[in-house]
């Protein structure tokens, strides 16, 4: 084959080339995340997906420049909504997925072709015509690369990206695909390529790079996202803390308030009108209640975090039970007491704080069985929980900057080798800790 027949070759990807790579890109990402669909439906709507795919890119073979745009265009609006159908993510994070996957998609059919081209056109190797060995060969090891190389940064949680954050990766996709396919327009620009094999060469190395460049800005992004978290726990661990040592304080008050009011009592018992100082008295006794029951646990800290908490719920009229050992925790260290018990009822609160009020109920329990430190905090909710990696996902709106206390508590518990159950049955939240002591 002549040097023209070859650069005809290479004018054009077959259309269910591109239409098979841009759909296995979609499906490499579906199937390393949380899905709302699975089983057969998720094999429907895949089949369905590269049926439309297929016929949509073979019905517009023959547009050219400004509609060829816009065509791809279309094709990537079909990929993101088969990741947005899929998988259990935001608008943000599917369209997040959704470039990566595209540019990879680019690089993997523009590989192939170029492979299938110089072997079978410039290599004479007529074994292989119909070209679907070097199709299997080529997608197949791209993709099984790509699933080892991602296996460490792939994350099924939430990404949470941010506008700044889709609109980088856009410009970074579209870059790439504006780069790589100038050559196979008609319009004459310094950077154009008449000669067709570089195109192609030029085309596979502006792809490759471009699936480089997201990857590493993909992997930086998890590793600000860990520091964050980690600089997050720290702080609340923190936090925690400090709170528990003006509670101290607070409690220390009360407790010189508490003897100076007792003598007071006295002095209103010698007062003449009896119905008066008994109604008086009764009030100031009712209202002592609430600041003379401080919990005896037999551990200093819980003492003052269980007695500090036990006055906001009074605050709050929320009803707060306790039966603990404290005697248990003396391997603890205060700070890690302050973070287990600290962040579980900040959280139980706050939830208790929505309902009515003659719902209101905390229950905390914490005892040794068989060797094993058990705690469990629990309370009354309504409404309905989602779960993702056994944590509940925080209601708050700016849901990047919430939901730390719970994460924060667990790597506590681990720093222990205990684990912690967090389950919801029946309109009860469960928090359940097994740590070995």
């Amino acid at each position: 084959m002549n040097m023209g027949d070859i650069n005809s070759v290479l004018l054009d990807i077959p259309r269910f080339y591109t239409a098979l790579a841009e759909w296995l890109a979609c499906l490499l990402c579906i199937l390393r995340m949380r899905r709302r669909i699975n089983s057969w439906n998720l094999v429907v709507v895949s089949v369905g997906v590269l049926v439309l795919q297929f016929f949509f890119l073979i019905l517009t073979d023959n547009q050219e420049d400004f509609w060829w745009i816009v065509c791809m265009a279309v094709a990537v609006g079909i990929m993101y909504i088969f990741i947005f159908a899929c998988c259990n993510l935001s608008a943000k994070d599917a369209g997040y997925y959704c470039v990566r996957s595209f540019v990879l998609a680019e690089f993997m059919a523009s590989l192939e072709w170029e492979i299938e081209c110089f072997f079978y056109y410039g290599m004479n190797w007529a074994c292989f015509s119909n070209g679907i060995l070097w199709l299997m060969i080529t997608y197949g090891g791209v993709c099984v690369i790509y699933c080892l190389i991602e296996k460490k940064s792939m994350t099924q949680e939430e990404l949470n990206v941010e506008n700044r954050e889709l609109i980088s990766c856009v410009i970074i996709g579209a870059s790439v695909f504006l780069m790589s396919n100038l050559g196979y327009t008609s319009l004459k620009t310094p950077f154009t390529v008449t000669l067709y094999p570089e195109i192609f060469i030029i085309r596979t190395m502006i792809d490759l790079g471009g699936v480089a460049i997201l990857y590493a800005y993909h992997v930086q992004r998890i590793n600000l996202r860990i520091r964050y978290e980690f600089e997050s726990m720290q702080n609340i661990l923190h936090n925690q803390y400090i709170q528990y040592q003006r509670s101290q304080e607070a409690i220390d008050l009360i407790n010189y308030k508490y003897h100076d009011l007792k003598h007071y009592i006295l002095v209103l018992k010698m007062e003449e009108n009896e119905q008066r100082r008994r109604d008086y008295l009764n009030q100031m006794e009712e209202e002592l209640k609430g600041y003379g029951m401080q919990y005896k646990t037999g551990n200093q800290v819980l003492d003052v975090l269980l007695t500090s908490k036990n006055l906001s719920c009074a605050k709050k009229q929320i009803v707060m039970t306790c039966v603990v050992d404290g005697t248990l925790f003396d391997f603890m260290d205060n700070i890690d007491i302050c973070s287990i018990f600290g962040n579980a009822l900040d959280n139980a609160i706050e939830c208790e704080e929505k309902l009515e009020l003659e719902k209101r109920l905390i229950e905390v329990t914490a005892f040794s069985q068989k060797k094993f430190l058990i705690i469990r905090i629990e309370n009354y909710y309504e409404g309905e929980l989602e779960f993702t990696r056994g944590l509940p996902l925080t209601t708050k709106k700016e849901t990047q900057f919430h939901g730390y206390g719970l994460k924060s508590l667990c790597y506590t518990v681990r720093k222990y080798g205990g684990e912690t159950d967090i389950s919801a049955h029946d309109n009860w939240f469960s928090l359940k800790i097994l740590i070995p002591m």
